[in-house]
């Protein structure tokens, strides 16, 4: 049949089934992605425990380290996922990068942190939580870690998918106690340091708040609030990127580099300093020259924020690299340790091949499964600009040095999610307190209705209380889950 004898009604049909196939095309690309993702990850696991077969060969206990490699590589896919959107979540939700531009960063400086500095908080992961003398056996040890290291991967991973930013290193101090109590009883963990962890749950979130809440109330009275906004900001922000060149240098001297030199705090807090007022002797002519032409409005300040958020960001994932890389890797260094001496109450050696599966494997996390805590950390809990976002930033790194003066183990997620917090809550305050005194001035305007207020949080409730809980849960849902996995292991190795 010729086109020109076709029916109209053909046509119509035509259409249509063509229109089918359009949409299961769109379908088809809408489940192939998570899909593609998940193959990718899956494909990781493996390569990672062929690397371990690859080193170890013949060896008696090389099935358990191969196993142990697939357990360590997922766990640092889910720290990837997890834990790095809160280095890079402000500034991708602050437009100050795109979502392509923070990944490749994180990607770079998460590994060079795990590279280059990473590997000295694993005794405290591996040993501070629960004694291993009290485990009796090296098979009761290694059960214990392999239990540790799939349970609180399997927790991040649940937390991952409900969108909620929790502490890795939670989940894992949760998983050794779970299992250290499964296999040898309550006396086995110490308490002393589970008590300090728990009272971080509190002290991270608040401190980090309060810190950046302080820096934006700072910025608005000193900056925003002013009549001549470009003025103002010559004057300060080369004193603000200064203090955030002295904290960072201070943060990275105390936590980042342990592998290469130890640094005292009273040395780090020196060298803070001295950084702090070479880059703020530097930034001044530079601030000058970026502001030559601004517009005297609250935008224009954005321009000026925004390199030293990216540059904050990413010395934040090169601290985080160096420190988390020890949750996919400490368990697993500890095993290998276990399985090739027989001897697990020693201080714990990372090898070259675990600490590349664990930087490896926090990139490839962040490049698949990243971008949708990103989201949440910048865009979903509150609205954050360049400012916004460098107030949580610089929450960060003081809040970190101040923990590590008072001693208190804190945990990088809980920090830089309570800075989101304390910046969204300060607004609220501070747009209720500016309404006020309007109505002072201006007699007569009548109270807002209770609707209108619940419109004007700036905070989004739901979100705050889901994150809330994820952290409370966070160590017993791990250690319940590690003492299961720890039973069933201990039954499938008897049997």
């Amino acid at each position: 049949m010729s086109d020109n004898n076709l029916d109209p009604s053909h046509l119509e049909t035509l259409d249509r089934d063509l229109g089918r196939l359009s949409t299961l095309e769109q379908a088809t690309a809408y489940v192939s992605r998570p899909m593609m993702g998940t193959g990718i990850a899956l494909m990781f696991v493996v390569f990672a425990a062929l690397i371990a077969a690859l080193i170890f060969g013949q060896a008696d206990n090389t099935f358990i380290v191969v196993v142990a490699a697939a357990f360590g590589a997922y766990m640092a896919l889910n720290i990837g996922a997890n834990d790095v959107a809160n280095n890079m979540g402000p500034a991708v939700g602050a437009n100050a990068m795109s979502m392509g531009a923070a990944i490749v960063i994180a990607a770079i400086f998460e590994s060079a942190g795990a590279l280059l500095a990473g590997g000295d908080v694993v005794s405290t992961i591996a040993k501070g939580i629960i004694a291993p003398e009290s485990m009796g056996t090296s098979a009761a040890f290694i059960s214990a870690m392999m239990a540790a290291l799939l349970a609180s991967a399997l927790w991040v991973n649940l937390a991952t998918w409900i969108g909620a930013p929790v502490s890795t290193t939670h989940s894992v101090v949760g998983g050794v106690m779970g299992a250290g109590i499964a296999a040898a009883g309550f006396a086995a963990v110490s308490w002393g340091q589970m008590s300090a962890i728990a009272a971080s749950w509190v002290i991270s979130p608040v401190l980090g708040g309060l810190i950046a809440a302080g820096f934006l109330w700072f910025i608005k009275s000193n900056i925003i609030y002013r009549d001549d906004k470009i003025a103002a900001a010559r004057k300060w922000v080369p004193v603000l990127v200064g203090i955030m060149a002295g904290a960072f240098s201070a943060y990275l001297a105390v936590k980042g580099f342990k592998k290469i030199v130890k640094i005292e705090l009273p040395m780090a807090l020196l060298i803070g300093l001295g950084c702090a007022v070479a880059v703020w002797l530097i930034m001044i002519p530079v601030i000058r020259r970026q502001s030559v032409g601004l517009e005297n409005r609250n935008k224009s300040l954005k321009v000026l924020f925004g390199i030293p958020l990216i540059v904050s960001a990413a010395m934040l994932s090169f601290a985080h690299g160096a420190n988390d890389v020890a949750n996919a890797v400490g368990p697993l260094a500890a095993i290998v340790q276990a399985s090739v001496t027989g001897d697990f109450t020693q201080a714990i050696e990372i090898p070259l091949w675990v600490m590349v599966i664990g930087a490896l494997g926090i990139s490839f996390g962040l490049f698949l499964f990243g971008p949708k805590l990103i989201r949440m950390v910048g865009n979903q809990i509150t609205k954050l600009n360049p400012m916004r976002a460098y107030c949580v930033a610089l929450s960060a790194a003081i809040t970190v040095i101040v923990a590590s003066w008072l001693g208190l183990p804190v945990s990088s997620t809980h920090i830089a999610v309570g800075g989101v917090f304390g910046v969204g809550f300060f607004r609220e305050w501070d747009t209720e307190r500016r309404m006020r005194k309007s109505k002072q001035k201006i007699t007569g305007l009548p109270e807002l209705a209770p609707e209108e207020r619940r419109r004007r949080k700036l905070v989004r409730r739901s979100h705050f209380l889901t994150i809330i809980a994820a952290w409370v849960i966070t160590v017993p849902a791990a250690a319940i889950l590690s003492a299961g996995i720890f039973l069933v292991i201990n039954g499938i190795s008897l049997g």
